[in-house]
């Protein structure tokens, strides 16, 4: 089954250590593993658009869809046999540490 991991910024997580990042290290793994699909960082929350359309009218905004502090900061699509896998794949991104990782399981449309 695929997930989604949302990696997302936390204000309350530890402060962020470059020494304990090991996100190079993670990606090999689950890589070799086969688990994953694709994955990137997102450019910040300043450079982010919202598209809303309501009453026939296209609206456009600055900025994420919420006022947060906490922001979506990047995403992974692992392919895990189950979510107890996908937790302890996300249990191990360095994020999880300093931010935290929301696991979605794909809703296919077929």
């Amino acid at each position: 089954m695929e997930y989604m991991f949302f990696v997302c910024t936390d204000p309350t997580a530890p402060p962020y250590v470059a020494a304990e990042d090991n996100i190079e290290e993670w990606s090999q793994e689950v890589t070799a593993k086969g688990m994953h699909k694709m994955g990137e960082r997102l450019r910040p929350i300043s450079d982010a658009t919202t598209v809303t359309v309501r009453n026939g009218k296209t609206n456009i905004t600055d900025g994420p869809f919420a006022e947060t502090k906490e922001w979506i900061a990047g995403f992974d699509v692992i392919d895990c046999a189950d979510l107890d896998e996908a937790i302890d794949v996300a249990s191990r991104h360095p994020m999880a540490k300093f931010g935290k990782i929301e696991i979605r399981p794909f809703w296919p449309l077929g």
